[in-house]
């Protein structure tokens, strides 16, 4: 477990629901929707945090959620308690899955591989418990590829990071590092924002 990590969020947890922000949360809110509605079979969730995204989840669906953070998840008690289908929440580190291979059909990821310390090795953990032919389907904010937003986004990463995500990662081109094979990228505000879709090759 990476307790370094496991610490920042542990202290985010408390006031994390005031610093996300309800106009964000409104803003994404029917992206989210749209791509979460693709769960189906057993599906795998990170990370849940204090379980804002809950409620943006379709009914009835079998999900096992995950956080690193055990203080996030108590936050996230209520909401899962309250959710219309199943929601299994462990504390759990993206880099030490304890589940078997092949475990789920889906993988899901909200805003979560900025917060990754290792965003490859994270990933291909998450390709070893997904089935072959499986889905990954992100909500992602990422750095931009665009001047001076690259730039800009890098130097406040210097700050951002030690109190929380990462503003510059190239997720989509971690992705394929990986070894999955992606199939699309919504780009949802500038190349900032966006949904990426891949599968685990056979």
């Amino acid at each position: 477990m990476d307790t370094h990590t496991q610490a920042k969020w542990d202290k985010a947890a408390p006031t994390f629901d005031m610093m996300a922000g309800k106009g964000a949360e409104k803003r994404w809110r029917p992206f989210k929707e749209e791509l979460f509605a693709n769960m189906d079979g057993r599906i795998l969730f990170l990370a849940l945090g204090t379980g804002l995204d809950i409620e943006t989840f379709p009914t009835g669906k079998n999900i096992t959620a995950i956080d690193i953070s055990p203080k996030m998840l108590e936050q996230a008690e209520p909401r899962v308690a309250a959710y219309d289908g199943e929601i299994e929440a462990r504390v759990m580190d993206v880099h030490e899955l304890e589940f078997e291979d092949d475990s789920f059909d889906q993988v899901f990821t909200s805003c979560t591989f900025c917060s990754v310390p290792n965003p490859v090795d994270g990933l291909k953990s998450l390709r070893r418990v997904l089935k072959p032919g499986g889905d990954l389907m992100m909500f992602e904010h990422t750095g931009s590829r665009y001047y001076p937003f690259r730039l800009m986004m890098k130097l406040m990463s210097r700050v951002t990071e030690k109190i929380g995500p990462s503003m510059s990662r190239d997720t989509e081109d971690h992705v394929r590092a990986a070894g999955f094979q992606v199939t699309e990228v919504n780009n949802l505000f500038i190349d900032v924002v966006k949904t990426i879709k891949a599968t685990n090759p056979a």
